[in-house]
């Protein structure tokens, strides 16, 4: 009874607690967006041909890599100087104005990349289809953006499930009526379209005036100036994506039709984990900003401490999870012939264990205003991401060196993060090894145990004991609260 008392109280703690009230309706739009999208996905890796299907791949992997790049880095940005401004309309005008012609002049770099890099007629028609969604995702970006500033982000999720349940619906007319991917591609962008167009008229909580934007000027060189002085967020919004998206072109290169198919695969299922973190960072990064503006020291770090814990559990979860089930998952969801997968995605999962930390601690960063130095760091870490893998794959031509390339350029990223924060004392370093020992200690024991218990059961009881262990330990949401009402009554 005990136990259940405390769940009740953990629960109930959980729902009022202002992090979860303002990512609730994120999680809950990201949870059925990811089963909409996962579907689709799914849809797609078992009606066309794994050549096919790898060519789509390749050019959705450069759209995303030229979208990286398209908004100039510039949405962290505005979420920034939203907060701290007071006439946000010319700061709205000018940053959708920039968004239109950052997007049309990086589909033309689209364009140009597809007959740069690939010879073969129908992945460049592909490319150019897809890179389209380029100038439709700046806009919506921006919107969404303004939405996180605002903390209206329940506009922002109510339409993207729009949007993907309208993709579902695409992928089950191909059970009835198949048609090329050519076509397929058309049909998302003129989705697309519309997603653009429900963000405008319902989605952009009134603060975007359509008239008012058009009539608004903006000049070569206020443009030339804000990229100069914000270039670092530039950098940081591109590089998260080229460790992901740049492996596919590198595949495409290096590897066969049936890698590309592999690593997506993989990294789609690694996007479905990675959804909660970053949901919940739109809340995170408006709230840090926010403790740390106001000269609230205290409760900044105890804050960091609260949401540290639950990314560091959540990696962990996710790790286990993957681990015990991918085996018997994967090959239901796509077929036989990607039976062999689930070794990689097991693989590439060893980043979860510290993507959704370094996520949080990016944040950080940008909060207190090092953008620069996280901009250096995720330099650093595509540098040797890169360079494992170029010279990985030239000796043993395997997805396991692209996997683990990825996870090393994101470990020696945390650990830059992490001298950072304990020389500006928002940590410590025995914290910081705690998180790494803890890790290594929780992963390594649950692999060991995994070879003598069925994973239904090791799994399960797993996190029933960890659950146990914060209702009975002073890690639960009441705790936090109390901590934080008594750094403000200081």
């Amino acid at each position: 009874m005990k136990i259940l008392h405390l769940s009740a109280n953990y629960i109930t703690g959980l729902f009022k607690n202002t992090l979860i009230k303002n990512s609730s309706w994120g999680i809950l739009s990201q949870l059925s967006q990811t089963i909409f999208l996962s579907l689709f996905f799914i849809i797609l890796a078992r009606k066309y041909p794994t050549a096919i299907f790898a060519k789509y791949i390749i050019a959705n992997a450069l759209y995303q890599l030229v979208s990286a790049f398209s908004s100039m880095g510039l949405g962290q940005w505005f979420i920034r100087e939203y907060i701290g401004s007071k006439d946000n309309t010319e700061l709205i005008s000018k940053f959708l104005k920039m968004q239109i012609y950052f997007g049309v002049g990086f589909y033309i770099i689209n364009i140009l990349l597809a007959f740069a890099i690939y010879d073969e007629k129908y992945t460049r028609i592909l490319i150019i289809l897809l890179g389209s969604n380029v100038i439709f995702d700046n806009i919506i970006n921006a919107i969404k953006c303004l939405n996180i500033a605002m903390f209206e982000q329940k506009k922002t999720f109510i339409i993207l499930t729009i949007e993907t349940f309208l993709k579902f619906i695409t992928g089950c007319v191909l059970f009835i009526y198949p048609f090329s991917i050519i076509t397929l591609s058309i049909i998302l962008i003129g989705i697309r379209f519309l997603t653009l167009n429900l963000f405008l008229t319902v989605g952009s909580s009134n603060a975007v005036n359509l008239k008012m934007l058009m009539k608004f000027k903006i000049f070569y060189a206020d443009i030339k100036k804000l990229v100069i002085l914000n270039w670092a967020f530039i950098i940081i919004g591109g590089v998260s994506i080229i460790n992901w998206r740049l492996a596919n072109i590198i595949i495409s290169k290096m590897l066969t039709s049936f890698d590309v198919a592999n690593y997506e695969i993989s990294f789609k299922i690694f996007s479905i984990a990675q959804i909660l973190p970053v949901v919940v960072s739109t809340s995170v990064f408006p709230m840090l900003v926010q403790l740390y503006n106001n000269e609230e020291k205290g409760n900044f770090n105890l804050f960091y401490k609260k949401v540290h814990l639950y990314y560091f559990l959540f990696g962990l979860l996710s790790y286990t999870f993957i681990y015990s089930f991918a085996g018997k998952l994967i090959p239901i969801a796509f077929g036989n012939q990607y039976q062999s997968n689930a070794e990689y995605t097991t693989q590439m999962f060893l980043t979860i264990l510290v993507f959704p930390t370094a996520l949080l601690q990016a944040n950080i960063l940008i909060t207190i205003n090092l953008e620069k130095l996280d901009m250096l760091f995720n330099i650093f870490a595509l540098i040797i991401n890169f360079a494992i893998c170029l010279i990985g794959l030239h000796y043993i031509k395997s997805l396991t060196i692209v996997n683990y390339s990825i996870f090393a350029s994101f470990f020696i990223f945390h650990i830059s993060q992490d001298y950072i924060l304990i020389k500006r004392g928002f940590t410590t370093l025995k914290s910081a090894l705690n998180f790494y020992i803890l890790t290594a200690v929780f992963i390594y024991t649950y692999i060991i145990l995994s070879n003598v218990i069925n994973s239904y059961l090791l799994f399960t009881l797993t996190w029933i004991i960890v659950l146990a262990y914060l209702l009975i330990s002073k890690k639960g949401p009441v705790y936090w609260k109390h901590k934080i009402r008594a750094k403000y009554a200081e």
